[in-house]
This record gives structure tokens, sequence and C-alpha cells, in this order.
């Protein structure tokens, strides 16, 4: 029996993935449940497992787009298991750009007319703004190729560049491609403007110092940063709806609850991870599940679900040493808080110079439905907490809130 492996859904709104890696080769046979291609969504990168037994032939290659539902490879059923696995071999680097080479699109004649791209090749030449009546077919009938888009494209000298010295090139995976994507789009459709405000650390530092043992030897894991952070927001949040909206053509979205987005790194880049119902948690509830979703997204394991539909993001540049920077909105939330790294600096104290450790945040805000009111009354209210926790996060109850 021949099964035909489809492309399966990773999301609701996803229509199209991209064969990232084939695990195995045209010809193998593979295991029931053995994972045999990674493929990207324009959020994250899943493994495809095989559904039974038997004899692989591939249908797409590395690199293409197909669509959910979309036939990727069979499987003989009916082939017995060889005793002994050839092993597999990897391609040397003669061999691949050969194979690059040699692929075509083999396309039916009769579907198509003189200088119409393919699918492919109309998506790289909308991308780059290239006229199609600049680009010259080489397919059946004068279709434009795929090939022929990307020959489209202008070029870099690298000779004059690389002037005898090696240099690496790969693609860009399709995760990476579509955040570059919505990276540009966000600076491209939307008024986005940031204000700065800077925090005295000293209050979360001496509560976290003289907690944090207790803290994680009753709840198994450590009083953070984040969930300061994260009260903090919330708090400010429901001050200033404003800040947790969303434009959806020309209406104003507004939540009653408040689903925070953590920015964490991944092997594949950085994940963008939701903490749901954030109002709801306590401290050692945001630890843990900021926690639980980094070790997913760490390990690869995380889900299309776990990222989509924050309504507000905190990402933390400090981690890895930066100072200050003006974050980017994450679509379609209309905010980003930026958090960086604390340093002792001198500052004035009831008429006094005094050294304490200092944070600089960051709020990246949608113009078009935040002013400047909201955005820096914002950011005060989260200085106002995170300045004065025991009271403002903790309703005066220490032991309480931290559930000691």
């Amino acid at each position: 029996m021949i099964l035909e492996m489809k492309v399966p859904s990773p999301g609701e709104s996803i229509s199209e993935v991209e064969i990232a890696e084939w695990l195995v080769k045209d010809g193998d046979f593979v295991e029931k449940d053995q994972t045999i291609a990674e493929v990207d969504s324009d959020k994250a990168t899943l493994d495809l497992p095989a559904e039974e037994s038997g004899i692989i032939t591939l249908k797409a290659e590395e690199g293409d787009a197909v669509a959910v539902g979309q036939v990727v490879c069979l499987i003989d059923t009916s082939a017995k298991a060889p005793k002994i696995k050839k092993e597999k071999q990897e391609q040397t680097p003669v061999e691949v750009i050969k194979s690059v080479v040699d692929s075509k699109e083999i396309i039916s004649e009769n579907s198509f007319a003189k200088g119409t791209p393919s699918p492919a090749a109309s998506k790289i030449l909308s991308e780059k703004n290239i006229p199609i009546s600049s680009v010259s077919g080489s397919g059946r009938a004068g279709r434009i190729t795929k090939d022929d888009a990307l020959k489209a494209l202008p070029k870099v000298d690298l000779n004059a560049i690389v002037n005898d010295r090696s240099i690496e090139s790969k693609k860009l995976s399709m995760l990476r491609r579509k955040v570059a994507q919505r990276l540009v789009a966000v600076k491209n459709q939307t008024a986005m403007l940031t204000t700065f405000n800077e925090i005295n650390m000293t209050p979360i530092f001496e509560l976290r110092k003289k907690y944090k043992e207790e803290f994680k030897e009753k709840h198994g894991v450590g009083l953070g940063f984040m969930s300061f952070f994260t009260k903090a927001t919330v708090q400010a949040l429901q001050e200033f709806p404003d800040v947790n909206s969303m434009i959806d053509g020309d209406q104003q979205i507004k939540y009653d609850f408040f689903d925070i987005s953590i920015a964490v790194s991944g092997p594949k880049g950085l994940m963008v991870p939701v903490v749901r119902d954030a109002q709801d948690l306590t401290f050692s509830g945001i630890e843990k599940e900021i926690k639980r979703l980094a070790i997913r997204a760490r390990d690869g394991e995380i889900t299309v679900d776990e990222m989509t539909g924050g309504t507000f993001t905190i990402t933390n540049g400090g981690v890895f040493g930066s100072m200050l920077s003006t974050p980017i909105i994450n679509p379609p939330q209309s905010a980003i808080l930026g958090m960086h790294n604390i340093v002792e600096r001198p500052i004035a104290v009831n008429g006094k110079v005094e050294v304490h450790p200092i944070m600089y945040l960051a709020l990246s805000y949608d113009h078009r439905i935040i002013d400047g009111k909201e955005s820096v009354g914002f950011l005060v209210k989260i200085k106002e907490a995170l300045e004065n926790p025991d009271e403002l996060l903790m309703n005066s109850d220490i032991n309480k809130a931290l559930e000691l």
C-alpha cells in the first residue's frame, strides 16, 4: 500500500510551510513516528514524523514552499525493513551545488501563458518590487520560473568583496524570512515611537536577596526579575488600556485580559511564547510558566499556539548586555516594553548623590492609538511599582504575595 503523507496544519491561519531539511533520503526505509523532516512555518520550526513504516519517496525538495494538505512524500508500507540499513551519507559541497543546478520546476505546458510567473517566482518578484515585464521566462512557453526570478535580483559583486577569502552562504529559514518581513512591515505600517525611563532596582534587589532562597525551596523556581516586571506591566496596562490594544482596519480592539508575550532566545532565533492570563498568576505562577515556556523554546518543542495571541510583549535585551535600545513592536500588538542591563550609577537621592543599580526601560508604541500621555504614564506606573514593590505589587504582605 502506498501512503500519501500530506503537510499537517501547524496552526490556525498558516496556509503553507517550507521544507527546511529532509532527515532521510529518497528510497530510505523509515520507521513509524521517525522524524523525517523539519518544516518551517512563519512562526516556528516543527518536526514531521512518518505516519507509517516503509520505503519513502520524496515529493518535495528542501527549500520548497508547500501548501498545508499537499503531498510531500509517499511511503510504501508493504516494503520490508532491510536487515542492514544503509548509513546516511552527506552530500559533498560539489554534489549539493550540482543537485541545485540540476533541479527544475516541472510545470504543465497547458497551465500557463507566456510571461506568467510560477507561484514561487511571483512571490520573489513581489517581495523585491521587480516588474514581471522586466523578467524573461526560460520555462516552457516562456513561463517565468523561480530560477528566472532569482537571476533577476540585484547581484552583489562577491568577488570584489571576498578577494580570495572564504565565505559561507546559506538560505534564510522561512521563520527568519517571515520575521524580517514582519519587522519591516511594522516600521512601514505603524507610527512607531519610543519613550524611556529609568528604574532604581535597589528595592527589588533587597527583596530578592531576603526571600530568594525560601522562595526557591518552596516553589522550585527562582525569584527572578520577570515576575516583578510582569506584575508591574499588568497593573500599568489596567490603568492604560490603550497600550493593551490593537488596530484592526479602522477599529481599535481592546482586551480585558492580559496575555503577556515574553521574548526568549531559542536555537532557531528569537521566539515569543505567551504567558496567558497573567493577571491571574502569582509570582510563583509567572516564574514557573516562563521557565516552562523557555525550556520548550530551547528544546525546540514550542508550539505555534504557545506563541500566538499575546496582547503585549516584554523583551529583555539586558541578558545580552544591552544598555539601551528601541524595541520593535510585535504585530498586531501596539506596544512592547524593553528591559536592559542593570548597572550601578550615581543618582540624586534626597539631595545626596548615591550609587544604585539602575535599569533603563524603553516603551515602543504605535502613536496612531497611543498618545504621549498614555505612553509616558504607562512607564511611570511601572517605575513606581518597581521602586515600591512591597506596597504596590504585594499589598504590603510579602509573605502572602510570595506564598511563603
